[in-house]
């Protein structure tokens, strides 16, 4: 198992989220449990109020999605929800994948690796 934390704001400038989507997507398309642990500015990659800007050329939002959908595993601070990112207060878009710093702990315990960006 590898668990990845997203820290930062998706569209943040730079491709941080990007890589480690596309890295979470290589590992999970190369057999591994891929867990991704959502927190701080990255918990607005889990909202569907988050739109792709212009700039971009990618939908990080439709990505995780597709990941979500397709068995990597997906948690992201419930905490963070009010506290964190652009759309304070905004729902998930599964409301199953609120989480807490128990699950994360545990994650973090079991997995042979624990990545951050």
């Amino acid at each position: 198992m590898i668990t990845i934390i997203l820290n930062h704001h998706p569209y943040d400038g730079s491709d941080v989220t990007w890589n480690a989507l596309r890295l979470a997507s290589t590992l999970h398309k190369n057999g591994e449990k891929v867990n991704i642990f959502l927190m701080n500015d990255a918990v607005d990659l889990a909202r569907d109020k988050m739109s792709k800007p212009e700039s971009y050329d990618h939908d990080l939002v439709a990505i995780l999605k597709n990941m979500y959908e397709t068995g990597v595993s997906l948690q992201v601070c419930g905490t963070c929800n009010a506290r964190c990112g652009l759309y304070k207060n905004e729902p998930y878009f599964d409301e199953s994948i609120s989480s807490t710093m128990q699950v994360l702990s545990d994650w973090v315990s079991q997995s042979k690796q624990v990545l951050t960006f």
